[in-house]
């Protein structure tokens, strides 16, 4: 099975809206279906598929149905991409915090460059 790309997985509103809902609890492919009216059956199945090669969700068969589950560890890469700006946006925060608790006059602060991560 060819693997998706987890971003190109999670760029569709659709499929983020799948997982939202699967991060509750697990839930029938038909269930699913009928969360989104807008959606044909065929389209749902390929919105599945495409959770499914990206490792986002899990799929066992009940009886005739299919039930889908959300794979905590698929996420692991959007994770690793927001891990490298977190330090950024800390330090960007407590600088925030030492400017607005700073007792000096705005014009009397020095200008700090602003370093992208």
């Amino acid at each position: 099975m060819r693997r998706m790309d987890t971003f190109t997985a999670i760029s569709d509103p659709t499929r983020r809206q799948v997982l939202d809902l699967l991060s509750r609890h697990e839930r029938p492919a038909g269930e699913l279906g009928r969360a989104f009216p807008s959606v044909s059956q065929p389209g749902m199945s390929r919105h599945l598929r495409v959770l499914r090669e990206a490792g986002l969700v899990r799929v066992r068969k009940q009886d005739r149905r299919r039930v889908y589950s959300l794979h905590w560890e698929g996420l692991a890469p959007v994770e690793a991409w927001i891990a490298k700006y977190r330090g950024f946006w800390e330090a960007e925060l407590d600088s925030l915090e030492a400017f607005l608790d700073s007792p000096t006059k705005p014009s009397e602060r020095p200008k700090r460059p602003r370093t992208p991560p």
